[in-house]
This record gives structure tokens, sequence and C-alpha cells, in this order.
């Protein structure tokens, strides 16, 4: 190695060293105003759901309508997620995470003080919206302050955050029901938000490149009919029936638009989602194991509770405290499972993880009417330790094995995959489960505890197959050699 040779390796090794120096001392804040961010918007996705019989009667509107306070946080999160991958590049992070929590602090605040369903339906869009930006923002940072080895623990942090955001939402939503009005769901998100705004104020660097890059209005019109049109029509097809003309006509004009999206951007030589990194086998794997993930995890969560409520006929609050140890737990070994993920790469960790989620839905496929409390209890947690090990490790492994200059793309991708397999798989596997228990009424007595453990019974043997497959892609999972 010549002299100038050996001064460049010096000069590029005392900048890495000040760079780690300096994420060492920035990283704590950085991650805690971005991960606190999340947290309250996957909170606000699930924490409503608990009040929608109370508000559909406060507002005199019918079931289906107050269900669009769900339907259209999923249906905006569907919308927005894909655009974020190019804004990420044309604007700096600083200005994506300031209009993030404005986005999301205006929309509290509107859904807090809302006197009528319309204006609380607009509001949770606003807040949809924030959340849509501050999800992919935090992914994106994390593989940028963070060196392949250390991403692991840090996206673990991140797999709990997903998890307890939703998972603590009903149960946290229940209690305040029970003590205060359903306004203080809002109310209560609010200091967590201005505490994000100030640490990321305070902390937050600008560390994307900035590119001038231009939005092209038919890419991003063409996604906004694709993913909506599909996540609206899974969403309304258990009101208005699967072969309702509304429901098959948006799917497919939603699948015909992402087809058109897909080959507009294959064809563009700035995309505005860049699909080649679908030429990675391993991203391939990845993203087809998140989809089933995320299609088990959020459909799960809504039928556990409905089973234990109308088969076991336990109070909300009830099922909330049932579920909580699982949850718990997970937040607790969220950040050990990630350091697991870096010290010894993905298949030591994930395909355990796919092996407790299938063995919990073997138990979850046996429940009836009888089934004790504490049995619940623990398949629960053997479920949410297999989802904790699946969810972060399987995001990390993903986009790890992507190039830099895709990481925008990938989490774009992968962002939007799972928001559509949650919207897709809690549409259809609540369809299911109401096809099941009428089918069982209309055949035996009037027994609806019996007919939804039947139908509980059903979905969760779907889940259980689904799990199989998880188990077998793990199994080509493996750590991506460095670019």
């Amino acid at each position: 190695m010549n002299n100038t040779a050996r001064k460049q390796l010096n000069i590029s090794q005392n900048q890495q060293s000040n760079t780690v120096q300096t994420q060492q001392f920035k990283t704590g804040p950085i991650m805690a105003a971005l991960f606190v961010a999340g947290f309250v918007g996957l909170f606000s996705e699930t924490a409503l759901n608990i009040a929608l019989g109370d508000l559909s009667q406060i507002f005199s509107v019918s079931a289906t309508t107050i269900g669009w306070l769900a339907t259209g946080y999923f249906l905006t999160l569907g919308i927005l997620v894909p655009v974020t991958g190019i804004l990420m590049q044309k604007f700096t992070t600083r200005q994506m995470f300031l209009t993030s929590i404005s986005l999301s602090l205006i929309g509290t605040l509107i859904a807090a003080v809302a006197p009528v369903f319309s204006l609380l339906l607009v509001a949770r869009v606003i807040q949809a919206a924030g959340l849509a930006i501050a999800l992919p923002l935090t992914q994106n940072v994390i593989f940028t302050i963070f060196p392949p080895n250390k991403r692991g623990a840090a996206m673990g942090v991140m797999g709990l955050v997903m998890l307890a955001g939703p998972a603590l939402g009903p149960t946290i939503a229940g209690l305040i029901l029970d003590t205060l009005s359903w306004h203080w769901i809002f109310w209560v998100t609010v200091p967590f938000l201005l505490f994000s705004l100030f640490f990321g104020i305070k902390y937050l660097p600008n560390v994307n490149e900035v590119r001038k890059v231009s939005i092209d209005a038919v890419s991003v019109i063409l996604s906004t009919i694709g993913f909506g049109g599909v996540v609206y029509g899974f969403s309304v097809s258990g009101d208005a029936g699967w072969t309702s003309a509304s429901v098959l006509g948006s799917i497919i004009i939603g699948f015909a638009a992402l087809i058109l999206f897909a080959i507009r951007q294959t064809k563009m030589e700035m995309p505005m989602l860049n699909l080649r990194a679908f030429k990675t086998p391993l991203f391939v794997i990845g993203v087809i194991s998140s989809f089933i993930t995320f299609f088990n995890m959020l459909s799960m969560l809504v039928i556990l509770p409905m089973y234990m409520q109308m088969s076991l006929l336990i109070a909300a609050f009830t099922t909330g405290l049932v579920l909580l140890p699982g949850s718990l737990l997970n937040c607790i070994l969220a950040p050990t499972i990630g350091r697991l993920f870096d010290k010894y790469g993905p298949k030591a960790v994930i395909t355990p993880g796919t092996i407790l989620v299938a063995i919990g839905y073997v138990f979850y496929s046996q429940f009836g009417t009888d089934t004790a409390l504490w049995m619940i209890v623990v398949t629960h947690i053997v479920m949410m330790l297999g989802i904790g090990a699946v969810l972060a490790s399987v995001q990390t492994n993903t986009l790890n094995s992507l190039p830099k200059q895709y990481y925008p793309d990938g989490i774009a991708i992968t962002q939007t995959i799972q928001q559509v397999a949650g919207a897709i798989g809690i549409a259809v596997i609540v369809s299911l489960l109401s096809a099941k228990q009428n089918s069982y009424l209309a055949t035996t007595a009037n027994d609806l505890p019996q007919a939804t453990a039947a139908g509980s019974s059903l979905v969760f043997t779907i889940g259980l197959v689904l799990a199989v497959v998880n188990v077998v892609l793990s199994l080509f999972m493996k750590k991506p050699s460095s670019h």
C-alpha cells in the first residue's frame, strides 16, 4: 500500500470514528423522538376500535358508518405510504419529521374536540397521514445512522413499538372509557406528541441525501387508485358482501391500476417507487413473509378479543388484561431479540419465531366456549414471543439485502405491503368468521357463543396454514452479503 492510499485510509477511518461518536451521542434522543411518534400513531390505529359502539350511539350513525373511523385510517396509510418513498428523497429528514408530527398533532386535537362524526373522520385521516410519514421515516433513519451489525437491535425496539402500539391501544382505551369520556383517548396522547416534537427539533439531524426528483402525477394517481381501491374493497367486503358490485369493482380496478403503476415504474428513468428491489431474492422472500406476518398479526388482534367477548362472555377491559402479559413480555424482550439477530443472524431468530407462531395457532384453533383464561394467557405469550422474533427481524433482513440507494424504495414497499396486509387480513378474516357464525346458527340451535367459537376455530386454522408457510420461508433466509 503506498503512502497516499494509507493517508486516505486513515482519513476514512477517522471520519468513520467521528461519525460513530456523533451517533452514539445522538442516537438515543433521535430514536426517542421517532419511536414515540410511531407509538402514538399505532396506538391511535386500534385504540378507538373499543369505543366504536359508543360512538355509533353518540353520533347517531350506523355501525357500518362508524367503522369508517378504522377503515379510513387504514385507507389513508395504504394510499400515502407508497408516496413517502419519493418524498424522503425530495425533502430533508427534519422537514419530513416536522410535517409528520404537525399532522399527528393537528389530527389529534381536532379529534379530541370533534362535535360531529364528519369532523372526527377528517381528524382520523389527518392522524393517519402523520403516521404514513413517521413509519417509513423511522426505518430510513435507522438504516442510515446505524451500521448493519447494529440495525437488528434498533429494529427490535421499532418492532416493540409496532406491536405495543396496536396491542396496548384497546387495553388503555378500555380503562379510559371506564373512567373518562372517549375524548380522552386523544387528549392522553398530546403530551407524548409534544415530547416527540421537542426532541425531534433539538436532536434530529438531516440524514438523507436530498435529490432533485420530480413527482410523477400519473404514478401518484395510479398508486392512489391501486392501493386505495384494494384496501377499500376488502375493508367494506364484510358489510357489503364479497359479491357486491362495489367490492368486486373496487378490488378489480385497484389491481388493474397497480399493474399499470408497476409497468410505468419499470419504464421510468426516475420511478416514484423503484421496483428493481424485487430483483433481489432475499427481498422477495422477506416481503412475502412480512405480508403473512402482518396479515396474521392484525387479524389475530381483532379476532381474539371478539372470541373472548362473544364466546367466553368476558368484558372488554378484562379481555385487554388477559392479552396484556404477552404484549408486555414482548416489549421487554424486543431489544434482546434484536441483539440476538445482530449476533447470530436471521435464521437463528426468525425460524424459531415462526415455529412459536405456528404452535400458538395450533392451540388457538382448539379453543372453545369453556377454554380457561390461563390457557389463553399462556398461548398468547407464546404467540407474541414468536411474532416479536419474526416481525422486526424479517424487516431488518429484507432491507439489509438491498443496496443503500434502494432503502427509501424498499422501506416504502415493505411498509405499504404491511398496511395493505393488515387491512386485507382484518377484512377477510372477519368476513370468514361472520360466514361461519351464520352457517352455524342456521343449522344448529341459536347459540352465539358456540357459533363464534366455531368461526374463531376456522380462522385460526387458516392462520396456522399461513404460519406454516412462514416457517418454510424462514428456512431460505440468510444474512445478506454486504453491499
